[in-house]
């Protein structure tokens, strides 16, 4: 999924997703901040189902279409991460440019910031001939070391 539209400030926070939201003229409806307060909240990438099944254990009800139209709304527009996958779309709480952890036991996916030397940018720039803006990196490994052997 690509995003429309690409927010100028980082969003670093639930303050920052919500002043981002009116900025774009997004009404901020009770769903909308159910759903940002969660993934704040979490810290971590869920499935709409996820979502769905927490803000609803949490007694906030909310229904499925909702759900999927919002993250649609925030997603498309900038203000959360999403990741599609084999097995299905998953929602995070950054937006801006970041890399990825996957760990293989847990089947989770954490977020970190990794900064490449301009040396390695420049070369990559130079075999390419593409001038970098910006990049993403996935790494892949365990959590559980015996599952590394």
């Amino acid at each position: 999924m690509q995003k429309q539209t690409i927010s100028t400030k980082p969003i670093r926070s639930l303050e920052d997703a919500l002043e981002q939201c009116q900025v774009l003229g997004m009404r901020v409806s009770r769903q909308r901040r159910f759903i940002l307060e969660l993934l704040w909240e979490a810290r971590e990438h869920l499935s709409a189902r996820e979502i769905y099944d927490r803000l609803n254990h949490e007694g906030k009800e909310i229904g499925h279409t909702s759900v999927y139209q919002n993250l649609e709304a925030l997603s498309s527009q900038g203000i959360i991460e999403c990741i599609e996958r084999c097995d299905g779309r998953l929602y995070g709480n950054i937006s801006d440019s970041h890399s990825h952890v996957n760990c293989l036991d847990t089947n989770q996916i954490l977020d970190v910031h990794v900064e490449l030397p301009q040396e390695f940018i420049r070369q990559i720039e130079e075999q390419t001939g593409v001038r970098i803006t910006e990049y993403s990196i996935n790494f892949y490994g365990y959590r559980n070391s015996q599952e590394s052997k």
